[in-house]
């Protein structure tokens, strides 16, 4: 006859062991995740590409904030070396704001020595978007091969998302930011999670679904 501990708390140990295992799954998954995230970040190519990706953040009417502008003059390097035949730029706008992080880049790089006929303008407000508002007119290029430029924190999913939508991307994360120190780190972290969820489900539904809750977010309170 079976024991009455056993027939009480056979189920419960199993059901811990099964929960333990899950969760040291996913630390383990996320602890991948993050190590690649980094790794990424401290990664610069050497390579010859057919164009350059720059990845947008804010702008202040018509001024890159400093993090946009620490990108858009690595693409300036690089463009100055030869490095690519072409510059793209993508971001787009708040409802308030009268430029896109597109335009102001388009411009910025325009005042600083690339024509403006090799300027390719996106739009887009996340890392999907962007791609995907620029993907036809890349493609279009003939563009296959890019350098990408953003954040180093940023550099594997935007990395991953371009991958996802047909291009071979190469970092070259921006070696002004401004983002330094601790929240380098903050940002590594949360990469990390969009970089382990994005995986599972997709970057294009992950971009769904935060863009739908930020539309929720920004709904005026009824009351």
């Amino acid at each position: 006859m079976l024991k009455i501990s056993t027939i009480l708390f056979g189920p419960a140990k199993l059901v811990i062991k099964i929960v333990t295992w899950f969760l040291t799954a996913v630390v383990v998954y996320y602890a991948i995740c993050f190590a690649q995230v980094y790794l990424t970040s401290r990664e610069s190519t050497t390579q010859n590409t057919t164009a350059i990706v720059v990845f947008g953040t804010t702008e202040d009417n018509g001024v890159p904030s400093p993090t946009l502008a620490a990108r858009l003059n690595q693409a300036v390097i690089l463009w100055a070396n030869h490095r690519a035949p072409l510059v793209v730029v993508t971001g787009g706008k708040q409802p308030a704001d009268v430029y896109s992080e597109a335009q102001v880049s388009a411009t910025y790089l325009e005042q600083h020595g690339v024509p403006r006929s090799k300027i390719i303008v996106g739009s887009g407000s996340d890392t999907w978007q962007n791609v995907a508002s620029v993907e036809a007119a890349m493609k279009a290029a003939g563009i296959t091969t890019v350098i990408c430029v953003t954040d180093g924190f940023h550099e594997y999913r935007a990395m991953a998302i371009l991958s996802n939508q047909g291009f071979t991307p190469l970092p070259s994360p921006s070696t002004t930011s401004p983002i330094t120190g601790g929240a380098v780190w903050n940002q590594m972290f949360v990469e990390a999670g969009e970089v382990a969820v994005g995986r599972i489900i997709g970057y294009h539904t992950l971009s769904q679904i935060t863009a739908g809750a930020a539309t929720v977010t920004s709904l005026p309170s009824k009351g």
